[in-house]
């Protein structure tokens, strides 16, 4: 049987992504379809404006964190607010050509577990490398990949989600029809019950 595909859009640095991707991969086992992951990127400051406001904005972000860190905690995760605003398109990078050598999930599990820890800067070209390493792939070809052609790949996955009106992560697209936030699974998982993919 062919596989629906299912589109989700993340970021290593969204805690709400950490927290619906375990959901995310379930849904391969309990439904017909494959789960195909792109990377997203938001600009904080753009959504929520300067974070060293004290204002409304910046309250809203705070609470967002404590609910993340109320459902980790349920789930057996950890999740620690970063310090600061980290760029997550090396990462991306990671993601992306793990992805290419079918090491994606064992990259990304790595990626987010440490970075929400705050022991993994994903900035840093020796981190991310170190984890292309870990998960068996080669750290000198990944960082060839991140100097060529990588930022061509990451901006095609962008312009994708411009094409499916993404504005925020996690995001899941079914049949064209989004889902946005990581509470939305059970939504995801009606949609998919009554389009008869349930295994």
């Amino acid at each position: 049987m062919k596989l629906h595909e299912i589109k989700f859009y993340f970021a290593y640095t969204s805690p709400f992504s950490y927290l619906a991707m375990q959901p995310a991969c379930d849904l391969e086992d309990s439904h017909s379809v494959r789960v195909r992951f792109i990377p997203y990127g938001v600009n904080i400051r753009k959504v929520y404006g300067p974070l060293d406001r004290e204002d409304a904005d910046r309250r809203k972000v705070r609470y967002l964190y404590i609910d993340a860190r109320r459902i980790a905690k349920e789930r057996g995760l950890v999740i620690y607010p970063p310090k600061r605003i980290f760029s997550a398109r090396l990462a991306f990078y990671g993601g992306l050509y793990a992805a290419k050598n079918e090491q994606f999930r064992a990259y990304s599990d790595r990626v987010f577990e440490r970075f929400w820890k705050q022991e993994l800067d994903v900035e840093s070209r020796d981190a991310i490398s170190a984890i292309v390493a870990e998960v068996g792939l080669d750290p000198a070809e990944f960082l060839s990949y991140a100097d060529t052609d990588a930022r061509a790949d990451l901006n095609a996955c962008f312009d994708e989600a411009d094409h499916d009106k993404v504005f925020g992560v996690p995001t899941f697209i079914v049949d064209g029809e989004p889902f946005w936030g990581e509470d939305r699974i059970e939504w995801v998982i009606r949609k998919l019950d009554g389009m008869g993919l349930r295994r």
